[in-house]
């Protein structure tokens, strides 16, 4: 059997089994079993990227024939490529780690089972997004994932809460969801087909061609770009389909790092990555993508600022980095949006998996206001999140210092008005990214000891098992920017590893910025570190001070923008009055009244009509029937 075969159904099977058959096999081996399927799916994820990466290896393996009508075929099939392969690699070594990790972390919890089931699934759906040769399989894929999310969003559902953040991320990707759908109908509309390879093709050839749409005319590929972009954005938590993405931090904390590092966030990258053959003669459609990623990169850095929930800081991170990554794609350097992709796996997932030792420690307390001065009782774990952040922030040597620089050096290159803006406020972004990444770790880990209900000396490290994985993510954030640089944006990378996967119309200049620009992101990042330091340990009183002089723009960053409250105004709230009128005036008023209700009350009252004939009286009874005998002989007689 090929690789390709056992890397995307592996997971599928763990799911299987541990969803059906955990109870037999009990917590443990659910466990075992899911751990190690997707855990060999990542060897062998490895295998094929350096198949990939040595010998160019390419394939499109036939699964089976999905739908055959009338002109419209479609195959499931499995599409290695070096853009794949990439994604194969960070989807299964970050599942493989998590599912490890919550081995230790939902110990005791009495649903593993069900737990482990739901991750096995996720990945499945996610291997399957990334492996599509056409948008029809990569479109059940990307509702795969948007299912999962919600079975794990939501899993501990006598949580309020968790209920009600899983329903608010599958509402609001389904708003992204409807655009990248109309978007695939756009597609097999003009071109007759879903196929990558023939959709690709055939774009060189309808650059004129314009459609009607809303009472508008509209250039059909800016058209098809866009609304393929409105899906991006809903699962990629971009500025105004973000608001799911920090709510999703109600699921366990390794649904977290999963969906935040490896799937369902990096799925609209990879879209616009993959699509490359259509947005790169979409001026238009790459510049709305540079200005909703820089403003998404900008925006979320700013209410990261703010928050005290450690998985929201880091959760305001991820669509800060996602912006970073869109921006990249928008002045059409694929390739580093790749690279800024897979070195972020490595330290977000970090990241969160280390918030979720730190959490552990705590009992579930989340809030850094009520943590600090433990780094001494939780050494690994402090070490290990330094790394992570140094990563995160961009520090020299470290993997987000190579992937984070180069897309704002490629912005600066883009030489346009766009590009300029994006790479000023990258630059700008880095800087906050630096400060909140910064007091996360000094608040949690440094200065006086604030938790009231815990005393200092119960805290203790998470176990082995949690630790472990760890190790392994932070071997990744030190090293995979400095070892894979020259294979992801190297000169030759363009030709030599990305081939076809990735469509350059004009080659990426090779240009380099003024010297004091390359220079300036890494000295405002190292600066930040003892000044950060000054003002969240040292004098946190400058802290009360600026929040009590900015108290307005403190509560509006608190608050998120007030974009929750805006759509509760804007849609929520007329919703559910336009549903209570309906419920009020059609439901109960017409439907019930004349549906089951009425029929009902129909029954009900002919049947107390009838019980008055049942009285005993065996001379109303012959009346009854003498009534009946004549009714009968008169309509025979009139027939």
């Amino acid at each position: 059997m090929e690789f390709e075969y056992l890397i995307i159904f592996l997971p599928l099977v763990g799911a299987i089994i541990s969803g059906f058959f955990g109870k037999f096999l009990g917590s443990r081996n659910s466990e075992i079993l899911t751990s190690l399927f997707v855990s060999i799916s990542s060897i062998f994820s490895f295998l094929i990227f350096y198949k990939v990466f040595n010998d160019g290896y390419t394939n499109n393996l036939e699964i089976l024939t999905w739908i055959n009508s009338g002109s419209f075929n479609v195959n499931w099939s499995i599409k290695i490529d070096a853009l794949s392969s990439v994604m194969l690699v960070v989807v299964t070594l970050v599942s493989s780690i998590v599912h490890i990790y919550s081995i230790g972390y939902m110990s005791h919890d009495p649903h593993k089972q069900r737990f482990m089931s739901y991750l096995s699934l996720f990945t499945f759906s996610m291997l399957m997004l990334v492996t599509s040769d056409n948008f029809l399989q990569l479109f059940f894929g990307w509702e795969g994932v948007g299912l999962c999310s919600y079975f794990l969003i939501g899993f501990w559902f006598k949580k309020e809460s968790a209920n009600a953040a899983a329903i608010k991320a599958f509402v609001v990707n389904r708003v992204g969801d409807f655009g990248f759908a109309l978007g695939i109908f756009l597609i097999f509309y003009l071109f007759g087909t879903v196929n990558y390879a023939e959709v690709f093709e055939l774009i060189p050839q309808s650059l004129d061609t314009n459609l009607t749409f809303l009472g508008l005319s509209f250039n059909a590929i800016n058209l098809i770009c866009i609304l393929l972009f409105i899906g991006a954005m809903g699962k990629s938590a971009q500025i105004f389909l973000h608001t799911w993405l920090p709510d999703a931090m109600e699921g366990p904390t390794p649904v977290s790092a999963l969906i935040h590092a490896a799937t369902m966030v990096t799925a609209g990258v990879f879209l616009v990555v993959r699509c490359s053959p259509i947005y790169e003669y979409s001026p238009l459609a790459l510049n709305i993508i540079t200005i909703v990623g820089m403003s998404t990169a900008f925006f979320a850095a700013t209410i990261a600022l703010a928050q005290d929930d450690i998985k929201k800081i880091i959760a305001y991170s991820t669509c800060s980095q996602l912006g970073y990554m869109f921006f990249a794609a928008g002045v059409g350097a694929y390739n580093v949006a790749m690279f800024h992709l897979f070195t972020h796996a490595f330290f977000k997932a970090l990241l969160f998996l280390g918030s979720g030792s730190v959490i552990h420690s705590f009992k579930d307390e989340q809030n850094i206001n009520l943590m600090g001065g433990v780094w001494k009782k939780l050494p690994y774990t402090w070490v290990l999140m330094i790394i992570g952040t140094l990563a995160l922030t961009g520090f020299p040597f470290l993997s987000g210092f190579y992937s984070k620089d180069a897309i704002i050096e490629f912005a600066y290159l883009r030489g346009n008005t766009a590009g300029y803006f994006a790479a000023g406020l990258g630059v700008f972004t880095a800087l906050l990214t630096s400060i909140y990444s910064w007091r996360l770790m000094f608040k949690t880990f440094h200065g006086d000891y604030n938790n009231k209900k815990l005393n200092i000396s119960s805290m203790h490290e998470s176990p082995m098992v949690m630790i472990i994985p760890l190790i392994i993510l932070a071997i990744g954030a030190i090293f995979s920017g400095f070892l894979f640089k020259d294979l992801f944006i190297g000169i030759e990378s363009s030709s030599n590893f990305w081939k076809n996967s990735i469509f350059f119309l004009e080659p990426l200049s090779q240009d380099h910025p003024p010297s004091w620009f390359i220079f300036l992101t890494p000295i405002l990042v190292i600066l930040s570190i003892p000044a950060a330091y000054y003002i969240f340990v040292k004098n946190i009183k400058i802290t009360r001070e600026i929040v009590n002089g900015n108290l307005p723009l403190y509560n509006f960053l608190k608050n998120k923008w007030y974009f929750d409250e805006l759509y509760d105004y804007l849609f929520v709230n007329p919703s559910k009055k336009i549903g209570l009128y309906f419920w009020k005036k059609i439901d109960l008023r017409f439907i019930d009244r004349f549906g089951p209700d009425g029929i009902s009350n129909l029954i009900k009252n002919i049947s107390l009509f009838t019980v008055k004939f049942q009285n005993g009286f065996i001379y109303h009874y012959a009346f009854i029937m003498l009534l009946g005998f004549s009714a009968l002989l008169t309509f025979f007689i009139l027939k």
